[in-house]
């Protein structure tokens, strides 16, 4: 009876201290991942970012629990550590492959993205396909490339390849540009991400194509954060919340122009220095570097710019605008800079307060564009389908709207080329991006 009683005890406590109950007890949820511009990154504020912290992030928060993120630079570190279970599970930018389905169990996809083969523009000519493929081929040690590698060596046994564990896969792309390697393979939005800055990242081809990125779990029987975490990850979908976390990372980035690039990063050599300090002196709330993006997608840093129906300058404000702001000599590039810093600082107050950032931001600048009025045309039409007025991944689909007789003949401010506003934002995000990377490596001037 004794004996009885203590199995049935073990038992009770087995139930009752599973892994997600273990996790509430501690207030914890730890998480690995490795560092990097999709997964987990500082910020310039030296505050944690990235998809894959605000993902998990949402489940810490969800369970009620403090997040704890466990960066390792080896993916097979990860696996050790996950393993021993001094991680609840892994969020790295996984994708799902037959080998890790059968050490692991993942969770349903929450982001689908290409792999590519990489290489520098100018250096060869573009390889087709595999059996055009003549250099020396590197990725990362454990990665699902390595194992895509190890698979084609049948067919194709003449490629020459490696793998290391000493570079990650952005160090491997810095290795691609500096001619160190031949190619590399990358997951196609870290390469979005990496093309802002080394436009002459050329794809050669698609290797795989899905590859869907899911969470890694321990295959030990326990369900439960398990459990919650798929529960979390569908719940998400439905919601359009995870829609919306995808575009804010990596929407913008997804358009790529080399010339547009290029042209972009020689001007903040060449122009920026004349103008860098008046952004930093009037930015005011705002990041310097975004009333920076925001000048160079107006007017590229030209203080003489002109349109065909009469704004002007650095800034380029229109003549109402710039009386309104004080700014009596539009092509005077302090002038401006102040009156559309502070136009923006505006439009940005006068938004609902219950938008949260970034999209309030993202607003703004589509009313500096298009004019609180058309924007408000674009959140009523959004409103009256069914979305969230309030989230600008759905306000951008509807913009394009106000170009047909069908919708703006019921808006109160009417036609619209609302098509612009859409690139108009996301170009001033790649910008931006663009240039928090320059500064952070030290490339523009310091103050």
């Amino acid at each position: 009876m004794l004996f009885a009683l203590i199995l049935a005890a073990c038992n009770f406590d087995s139930l009752e201290q599973n892994q997600l109950q273990r996790i509430e007890n501690r207030g914890v949820l730890y998480v690995g991942t490795m560092m990097g511009p999709t997964n987990y990154y500082l910020d310039s504020f030296e505050q944690e970012a990235g998809f894959e912290y605000e993902l998990a992030r949402g489940l810490a928060d969800k369970l009620g629990v403090r997040l704890e993120i466990i960066n390792r630079y080896e993916l097979r570190e990860l696996w050790d550590l996950l393993d021993a279970q001094e991680i609840d599970f892994v969020a790295a930018g996984l994708d799902v492959t037959e080998p890790r389905l059968q050490r692991y169990r993942f969770t349903p996809a929450y982001h689908a993205v290409d792999q590519k083969l990489v290489y520098k523009q100018g250096t060869r000519n573009r390889p087709r396909d595999w059996s055009q493929v003549e250099g020396m081929i590197r990725v990362v040690t454990s990665s699902s490339h390595a194992e895509l590698l190890s698979e084609l060596e049948q067919e194709y046994p003449h490629l020459t390849w490696t793998s290391s564990h000493l570079y990650d896969a952005d160090e491997l792309l810095d290795h691609v540009i500096n001619e160190s390697i031949d190619f590399t393979i990358a997951d196609s939005h870290h390469l979005d991400i990496k093309r802002r800055t080394w436009p002459d990242l050329s794809i050669a081809f698609t290797v795989r194509n899905p590859a869907q990125l899911a969470w890694a779990f321990a295959d030990n029987g326990d369900d439960s954060l398990y459990a919650a975490a798929i529960e979390y990850i569908g719940k998400h979908h439905e919601s359009g919340e995870l829609l919306t976390l995808i575009d804010r990372h990596f929407g913008h980035v997804s358009q790529f122009n080399y010339v547009d690039t290029q042209a972009f990063i020689a001007a903040t050599e060449t122009v920026l220095p004349d103008y860098i300090d008046l952004f930093r002196q009037y930015a005011g709330d705002f990041d310097w570097r975004l009333l920076a993006a925001i000048s160079y997608q107006e007017s590229h840093w030209n203080p003489w710019a002109r349109s065909a129906t009469g704004v002007r300058g650095l800034m380029m404000l229109t003549l109402p605008t710039a009386e309104q702001l004080n700014v009596y000599n539009r092509i005077d590039p302090e002038q401006s800079i102040r009156g559309g810093a502070e136009y923006l600082r505006q439009l940005h107050q006068r938004l609902p307060d219950r938008m949260t950032e970034p999209d309030r931001t993202w607003f703004a600048l589509a009313a500096y564009n298009v004019g609180l009025g058309h924007l408000e045309d674009a959140r009523v039409i959004t409103q009256r389908q069914g979305a969230d007025p309030d989230y600008w991944i759905h306000v951008r689909e509807r913009l394009p709207l106000l170009r047909q007789r069908q919708f703006y003949r019921n808006t109160r401010f009417g036609f619209a080329r609302g098509d612009e506003p859409v690139r108009y934002v996301e170009n001033i995000r790649r910008y931006y991006d663009t240039l928090v990377w320059l500064d952070e490596q030290g490339r523009l001037p310091a103050n």
